[in-house]
């Protein structure tokens, strides 16, 4: 293989993991109509389609399944290795991408990363919002950050703080002329906020536990969203219930602008974890964030 066509093969590779030129081109910090003409080249050149384009996908042939699966693991480990090599240099340096939910980035990982990222100029730090369990090697993120109930058993998983627990809100407008929710069977006579989640198309279900009960229960509303922040202040806006990490509403609980109700239903849960494969050989860059992040009672 020459030698100036290792850029196309990292090209394909890019597109197909991603299955979006879109993404991969930024990825790689080409332009999307470069990128598809390098993948076109390769094409023509090896003679196989490698990739099937539609107006709103990408997806792998057969043949290109086959060329992503025996050449892709090979890049994988010249990648790693050569950020092994970090290790040598006086200071640390790379990008570290971790998958997490919105509260978890907000409320521990940034505080505590900052300090890391002004002290070591040459470490990047990526953190991705989203609600959905993601494939954090098949994804090419280094770890990702979900409460300690949702990570895989063949995951090394570090907690990140302490249990928390969620609360059930709604704002004193809102109760006007309503009953109070006494049980979570009550929520069905209410409007609730409700949280999407992109990945599975549906809503969250809220979760309660009394007394070694658990309950799901899928509620009803006008208003859906994709940010604890949009609930929240949707909920003090008296549109209705909100299911939130309690933290988050406290102070306007403590202040009288949500009314906390169904406590005796809401146990601490399970801490967020920061997680991440055993058999990936990891920088010195993840070695400082996995220290500034774990959790120390």
């Amino acid at each position: 293989m020459r030698r100036e066509n290792v850029n196309d093969y990292l090209a394909f590779i890019a597109v197909a993991r991603e299955q979006s030129f879109t993404k991969a081109a930024a990825q790689l910090g080409v332009s999307q109509s470069a990128l598809s003409y390098t993948v076109r080249t390769l094409e023509a050149r090896l003679g196989l389609r490698l990739l099937t384009r539609t107006t709103r996908s990408v997806s792998v042939t057969e043949a290109g399944e086959r060329l992503l699966n025996s050449i892709g693991p090979h890049f994988d480990q010249i990648e790693s290795e050569i950020t092994a090599l970090s290790g040598m240099r006086d200071k640390p340096a790379g990008t570290v991408r971790i998958t997490t939910v919105e509260h978890a980035a907000e409320t521990i990982l940034w505080p505590k990363l900052t300090p890391l990222l002004l002290d070591y100029p040459d470490i990047n730090i990526e953190i991705i919002s989203e609600y959905g369990l993601k494939d954090i090697v098949a994804d090419r993120y280094d770890a990702g950050v979900r409460l300690g109930e949702q990570v895989d058993k063949d995951m090394i998983s570090v907690p990140l703080a302490r249990n928390f627990c969620f609360a059930v809100v709604g704002a004193p407008s809102y109760f006007e002329g309503r009953q109070l929710p006494l049980t979570p069977h009550d929520l069905t006579e209410h409007s609730c906020i409700k949280l999407r989640l992109p990945t599975h198309g549906g809503f969250y279900l809220w979760e309660f536990d009394k007394d070694g009960r658990e309950l799901k229960v899928r509620i009803e509303g006008r208003a859906a969203f994709s940010t604890v922040s949009m609930m929240r202040r949707a909920a003090l806006d008296g549109l209705g219930l909100a299911y939130l990490p309690e933290d988050q509403v406290e102070g306007a609980i403590d202040e009288g602008r949500l009314v906390h109700v169904l406590a005796d239903w809401s146990p601490p849960r399970p801490a967020y974890h920061l997680y991440y494969p055993t058999r990936r050989q990891h920088s010195p860059a993840f070695a400082l964030v996995l220290q500034a992040l774990r959790y120390r009672k």
